[in-house]
């Protein structure tokens, strides 16, 4: 009896993704499009409103034990007179030793790291099922995805993505971003982004970490990145923004 009891309790332990049902091909097929427009009804509601980026990069010594090098920015997306802007509030001198960031790193800092998979660009990408599995006790479909192709000009995710399989919302990524290299010497680290419930609808990303190594002809180069992303605001007629700072909601006005 005692055998049968602890017996059920371990199964009980047992992670959920055990007993999560795969779906049918068709049932992935449908599940990819919702998926895709929620992505595009995410993109098009985080581009309303504003939040804090604060970005950190480590060179690394060989040993790992060591930072030789940094890179730092604070940037705060506001709207200025009713335009989307950075506006960038802290960014000390930068001291890597090894590495040069190209604007592509920049720009994949801003949007290839917190990836959005939308239904506008679905078609360039392969989007295939490998199973199910629990994140942060979120039951997930978890998906590989790549470009079909890479053209000049783009920046392009690469990896896996795990799509909450309730809210058909995109949950954690993990991969690296691609383009047309600058130059043939160009690496770019795989990152983790994992995102938040915003509002009780959204889940937009709150945290991007890397700890990777870059491979280069003349050495490699251990390197550390995080990047947070917070204090998100939705901007409309009932915020009162103030540009580089905090936001305060104007008071709600009392019932006579």
């Amino acid at each position: 009896m005692k055998l049968l009891t602890l017996l059920a309790v371990w199964a009980l332990m047992l992670p959920a993704a055990v007993t999560l049902k795969d779906p049918s091909p068709e049932e992935i097929e449908l599940i990819i499009k919702k998926f895709a427009q929620k992505e595009s009804e995410f993109a098009r509601a985080r581009m309303n409103y504003i939040y804090r980026q604060v970005t950190r990069m480590q060179e690394m010594d060989p040993s790992r034990k060591r930072v030789i090098g940094k890179f730092e920015m604070t940037a705060d997306w506001v709207f200025i007179e009713g335009k989307r802007t950075e506006k960038v509030v802290y960014a000390p001198p930068q001291s890597l030793q090894n590495l040069i960031l190209e604007p592509e790193d920049l720009q994949d800092m801003r949007d290839t790291l917190p990836f959005v998979l939308t239904s506008e660009d679905l078609d360039s990408y392969h989007v295939r099922y490998l199973g199910h599995e629990v994140v942060d006790e979120v039951p997930c479909y978890v998906f590989a995805i790549k470009p079909k192709r890479v053209e000049p000009g783009r920046r392009y995710f690469s990896g896996v993505a795990w799509v909450d399989d309730q809210e058909l919302q995109i949950v954690k990524t993990y991969g690296r971003p691609m383009g047309k290299k600058r130059n043939a010497s160009s690496q770019y680290p795989k990152f983790e982004t994992y995102r938040e419930q915003v509002d009780g609808k959204y889940w937009f990303p709150t945290y991007t970490s890397s700890t990777d190594t870059l491979v280069f002809e003349t050495g490699a180069i251990p390197i550390k990145l995080t990047i947070k992303y917070q204090d998100y605001k939705r901007f409309g007629a009932e915020s009162d923004i103030k540009f580089g700072d905090v936001v305060e909601e104007k008071p709600k006005p009392t019932k006579p």
